[in-house]
């Protein structure tokens, strides 16, 4: 099922997520409707927030980029209960969107290592150390988990220059390709 993505300014976007327990109502159903949501809106993560639900759910799917990058073929996760343990590495600079934030594409520097523990859909435990482009969207969805957006990692200049597109979107006039959750005014 197509879930509306809750855009810039919905409260639930800005509350740190909590975890869950394995007995979560409709849990596999859940991860389901967020990946389907997510490839309908063309995006590569998405985060429970971003539908509205303050759990510590995320899901990612690269499979769109492996045209240019074959070791991306069918890659899809979801992670359940997602802590980072550690960032490392070098720190790099590229392009973010959001799904939450359409419209608005920015540089955002995030180191290029991580080390995670989740959950997978089974409730099984995992830790591991994702680099490169896998990091950087862990890093991106995991934010949402936090109660920030991409928009945070930005100078102040950067956020005054885009100030009029966040209002837009404040406003719910958007132009995407999705459902969406805009403020209620």
């Amino acid at each position: 099922m197509l879930l509306p993505i809750y855009l810039y300014g919905q409260p639930v976007l800005r509350k740190v997520a909590t975890d869950i327990t394995a007995d979560y109502p409709d849990l596999k159903k859940l991860i389901e409707d967020m990946f389907e949501t997510m490839d309908k809106s063309d995006g590569v993560g998405l985060a429970a927030p971003q539908i509205g639900l303050d759990i510590r759910v995320l899901v990612i799917n690269l499979d769109a980029l492996s045209e240019t990058f074959p070791e991306y073929k069918d890659y899809r996760k979801a992670m359940i209960n997602a802590h980072i343990e550690e960032v490392s590495g070098d720190k790099i600079t590229r392009e973010e969107g959001c799904l939450s934030l359409p419209g608005i594409h920015e540089p955002v520097t995030r180191q290029e290592k991580i080390k995670i523990t989740y959950r997978d859909q089974d409730f099984v435990e995992h830790t591991e150390v994702f680099e490169g482009y896998v990091a950087r969207v862990i890093q991106h969805e995991y934010d949402h988990l936090e109660g920030k957006m991409f928009i945070d990692h930005l100078s102040p200049i950067r956020k005054q220059l885009i100030k009029s597109k966040l209002n837009s979107i404040l406003k719910g006039k958007v132009n995407c390709g999705y459902r969406v959750k805009a403020v209620k005014k």
